[in-house]
């Protein structure tokens, strides 16, 4: 199987994510912080990388543009944090993120980004082809690994490979096409079901309709209404 970095400063976040992916065939290093992150990654050269934002000396974005930088990410790199934001998945995207996990992370969802990451070309691997395709079901690759004007795919938790945005727009602009991608996905998940999105999402149904109204996204995509 696959060699698996686990980069997080919490013991019981690695010890948990090493058992998992033990119990799943592949080979697990650990690493708690940036400096063993580096030197795990030169002594294993894992095949994916995953990696918690909030770290006590460098935290993971910063780290992820530095192997970005240094031409050092030859391997799928997926984000994790329990307090992220549109905005940090965004970043983390532009610098080569092939997906972000939001924690609690369930079984299903590290599963399936797991999978998913081992079979898609890194962004250094992709940078020849000058396409982006991805999928967190949950990929994103740009045609350079330092982001051009290009539109760019940015998956979180599982936004489908045709839904793409330029992020080489303002802000606000491209958090909007983040969110109707996102809502979009969840809403084709669930069949069309308000009810079920909006107890994924976490948000309450009608401020939930409101968002989607808002964002304009087309509620006759599900397959059953908005039951």
């Amino acid at each position: 199987m696959a060699t698996i970095l686990v980069v997080d400063d919490e013991l019981g976040i690695r010890a948990l994510l090493s058992e998992i992916l033990t119990d799943e065939g592949h080979s697990v290093e650990l690493a708690e912080n940036a400096a063993q992150a580096r030197a795990s990654r030169e002594r294993a050269r894992p095949d994916l990388v995953l990696l918690d934002i909030w770290m006590p000396d460098v935290d993971g974005v910063t780290l992820l543009k530095e192997w970005n930088s240094c031409a050092l990410l030859t391997m799928p790199v997926i984000m994790m944090s329990g307090h992220g934001t549109i905005d940090t998945a965004v970043e983390a995207t532009k610098n080569g993120a092939i997906a972000f996990l939001e924690k609690p992370i369930t079984l299903q969802k590290l599963l399936r980004a797991v999978e998913q990451g081992l079979v898609k070309p890194t962004p250094r691997a992709a940078a020849g082809v000058a396409t982006a395709r991805g999928d967190l079901g949950h990929t994103l690759t740009s045609a350079s690994p330092n982001v051009t004007a290009l539109p760019t795919v940015t998956t979180v938790h599982g936004l489908q490979p045709e839904q793409s945005f330029d992020l080489d727009r303002p802000l606000r602009e491209a958090r909007d096409a983040f969110e109707k991608s996102y809502f979009e996905f969840h809403l084709s998940q669930e069949n069309g079901s308000m009810t079920r999105v909006a107890e994924k999402t976490g948000l309450e149904r009608t401020h939930l309709y409101r968002k989607l109204k808002q964002l304009g996204v087309d509620l006759s995509r599900g397959k059953r209404g908005s039951l």
